[in-house]
């Protein structure tokens, strides 16, 4: 009997309709074109006006169903990744299952900010793996402008909202995810954080004053951390698994800064035709940044591409995905 892999089947994105440029922020903050886009990559974001993360990854696997032909109530397990989650409970894997009639699938919120999605992908592979489940989801999605202050550049210009999923399915070829690398370091913590709104800062008219609700950046050793590790761990899962630069069909770049991106294929000996790069259009989405980019080039993937997912993101969180891609468009 082949061994069971898990492949993804099928890849759907959903995107706000609101675009939120360069030009308009500036508008809003002390900032301009040039500065976001020399330090960034970044020209425009989307952002959700009305409705929550939940009505984001609703659009992202409602289309991923019909793209698959895959009945809601035939999905086992649904994993979330996402830092804005709709309540602080209960989770919005398990609203999602409510709003899309998935209601034999089991589910969970998955918190690893940035990392997110490879975290997610690579626990729903295990279950695939086991051959417990035959249908796993995998969301990642977040709506970045419920926890920005506009009022603070260092951050407002770099995040966007948009969701992405995709669905995990067994593989007997040989194909899906073949290996995968994680790590974490919660010291990290100090220097990318929402440092209101959990139980060591519960909500208060203090915590309120003090904008701790929003997302707080030391952005130069965030920067100096996923550079380093970013690179790294991608290297890493190379030669773990034996791959030359020319084995390697493509690099899925978390979506955080154009240098980041720049490093990793520089560190793996990768040239730009085989990086997946849309932070121009979406700037940083957290967990949504790589289904993402699977979407966008999805019709330019063919079955059997060798893929290195590769992120990095706060608390600090970081990690690599190698995988096989299962399908021709």
């Amino acid at each position: 009997m082949s061994k069971i892999t898990a492949g993804i089947t099928g890849i759907q994105g959903y995107l706000p309709e609101y675009v939120l440029t360069n030009e308009e922020l500036s508008t809003i903050v002390d900032t301009n074109d040039e500065w976001i886009t020399t330090r960034t990559g970044i020209k425009e974001r989307r952002i959700m006006k009305n409705g929550a993360s939940s009505d984001m990854a609703v659009g992202a696997v409602e289309g991923l169903l019909e793209k698959t032909g895959t009945a809601p109530e035939d999905v086992d397990l649904v994993i979330l990744a996402t830092v804005t989650p709709d309540y602080p409970f209960p989770s919005t894997a398990n609203v999602l299952c409510d709003k899309l009639g998935m209601k034999n699938a089991w589910g969970f919120d998955l918190i690893a900010a940035c990392s997110g999605f490879i975290y997610g992908l690579s626990t729903g592979a295990q279950f695939i793996e086991t051959g417990k489940y035959k249908k796993v989801v995998v969301v990642g999605v977040d709506k970045m402008s419920s926890i920005i202050d506009y009022e603070d550049r260092t951050t407002c210009v770099i995040f966007g909202d948009g969701a992405g999923a995709v669905m995990l399915e067994p593989n007997e070829e040989g194909l899906g995810v073949q290996d995968f690398i994680l790590r974490s370091d919660g010291a990290g913590r100090n220097y990318l954080l929402q440092p209101g709104g959990g139980s060591l800062n519960p909500a208060s008219a203090e915590t309120v004053e003090k904008k701790m609700h929003f997302v707080k950046q030391e952005g130069k050793q965030v920067f100096k951390f996923a550079v380093t590790n970013m690179a790294e761990v991608s290297a890493e899962i190379m030669e773990k698994n034996n791959l030359t630069s020319d084995d390697v069909d493509w690099l899925v770049p978390h979506q955080a800064n154009l240098r980041i991106i720049d490093a990793t294929a520089n560190r793996m000996g990768l040239p730009k035709e085989k990086v997946m790069i849309n932070i121009e259009k979406y700037g940083n989405t957290t967990a949504g940044t790589l289904p993402l980019c699977l979407w966008d080039y999805e019709k330019q993937l063919k079955k059997g591409d060798s893929l290195i997912l590769s992120a990095f993101g706060g608390g600090f969180t970081w990690g690599a995905v190698y995988l096989k891609w299962a399908y021709n468009s």
